[in-house]
């Protein structure tokens, strides 16, 4: 969580952990929405989950810290295709840097805070 996040968003997260559910902040889950309805208006197939399992894994690499190379050396990948994942990941997740990426991590599972 953020420090600066609103009271209400910290009680509901925490409520959320609690019940052993993910906490997703409004913003993130409107965009999201917007994505997956203009995907089923174009008529495209929507995928049951929002990242696939390459993308999961670079999102866990680039929370723990590790650079594009290093994410690269690890899934045997050039460190132009972990950019295009990293960017792809960020539109789809409507979001705009490493830090939020680590914090959906954490929501998601990925990585323990």
């Amino acid at each position: 969580m953020l420090k600066s996040v609103a009271d209400r968003d910290l009680v509901d997260a925490c409520r959320a952990a609690a019940r052993g559910e993910s906490f997703l902040y409004p913003g993130v889950v409107s965009t999201l929405v917007r994505d997956y309805l203009e995907r089923v208006r174009r008529g495209e197939r929507v995928p049951g989950q929002v990242l696939t399992e390459r993308e999961d894994e670079v999102v866990k690499l680039i929370a723990e810290g590790h650079s594009s190379k290093e994410i690269a050396a690890v899934l045997t990948i050039s460190p132009k295709t972990v950019e295009r994942h990293r960017a792809n990941i960020l539109q789809k997740l409507g979001m705009r840097d490493r830090t939020e990426l680590t914090r959906y991590a954490i929501r998601a599972g990925l990585i323990e805070p």
